[in-house]
């Protein structure tokens, strides 16, 4: 039994098949111009209309949207009152008018519960989503710490902690535009991480399990007007975010005691942070090509969904 999952996010246009034990994700970037911070939505909106059937070829090719039982896809950021984004109605609506043509169940989910099904899943740890656990979301737009339970098929995420304004996402993407990297700069950041030889400390605020980034992106800037290394403000960065995201951790484990936490969203793909948080709070990881916006997680929930359905 094989299910089709749509995510058209802000800046990944993604498909996944899944059949309950494995999967297939294809994806494509969205083009940002060099120098400038992300799209318009209606920019986005366009090239996910644009790069979808190459991906659906993609797949077809394969032969692996034969006999498909469901269609699911990615329909608002999260799963509360008001989450709307409409790059997601790319998605949404090809997905949607495909069931219909198939004739199968169409399920929708939200762009962050597709994230932490693929997260578990790509850990080997899709059990998670059957009890309670605690997860981080962080990436481009979000950089939440979640109280997350199961809710029939899919889970529940209520935000717990997290930034007061701008995400880690933007904090390094804002940091990698500075020094002249291509939109986004995660991966590029990482690679100057290894180069520098200075280690530039600054504690950031932190209130309950909620702190600050915005100050952070003011002391870049002023390490580049005196002339700083681009590999030493690289390591700033993302020291500053490892750091401020690993307090934050322990502070929440201290609260929940005995709950796993699951890290999900691009800058979870960090190989810094992925250490730091592995060892001193034994944190699960999604596989660093499920970190990143996929489809993957939409499929999961997509599946789950459908067994229920019939189960019902």
């Amino acid at each position: 039994m094989r299910v089709l999952g749509l995510d058209t996010s802000n800046y990944t246009t993604s498909l996944a098949v899944f059949d309950g034990r494995e999967g297939r994700n294809t994806g494509r970037l969205l083009s940002v111009r060099p120098g400038e911070l992300g799209l318009r939505q209606s920019d986005a909106l366009f090239q996910h209309v644009r790069q979808l059937p190459a991906l659906f070829r993609e797949l077809e090719s394969d032969g692996l949207l034969t006999n498909l039982s469901a269609v699911g896809a990615s329909t608002r950021p999260r799963a509360v009152e008001g989450s709307y984004m409409p790059c997601f109605l790319a998605g949404a609506s090809q997905g949607e008018g495909l069931a219909s043509a198939l004739g199968v169940p169409f399920f929708a989910h939200s762009h962050q519960q597709g994230h932490l099904a693929a997260a578990a899943w790509s850990a080997g740890c899709l059990e998670l989503l059957d009890a309670p656990f605690l997860a981080w979301h962080l990436s481009g737009g979000t950089t939440e710490l979640l109280y997350v339970e199961p809710e029939g098929p899919t889970v529940r995420a209520r935000a717990i902690g997290g930034t007061s304004d701008i995400s880690a996402g933007q904090f390094i993407d804002r940091t990698g535009v500075l020094l002249g990297l291509q939109f986004p700069a995660g991966k590029a950041l990482d690679a100057l991480y290894s180069q520098a030889d200075a280690c530039l400390e600054y504690r950031v605020r932190q209130k309950d399990l909620t702190f600050s980034l915005s100050g952070m992106e003011n002391q870049v800037k002023k390490l580049l007007e005196t002339g700083e290394r681009p590999a030493n403000i690289a390591r700033f960065a993302l020291d500053t975010v490892v750091s401020i995201v690993l307090r934050v951790t322990q502070e929440a484990q201290a609260r929940y005691p005995g709950l796993p936490v699951l890290c999900s969203g691009g800058v979870a793909s960090n190989s810094r942070l992925r250490g730091v948080l592995a060892q001193n709070c034994g944190a699960l990881f999604a596989q660093p090509q499920y970190s990143t916006d996929n489809a993957m997680g939409t499929a999961i929930l997509t599946w789950r969904a459908l067994q229920e359905e019939r189960r019902g």
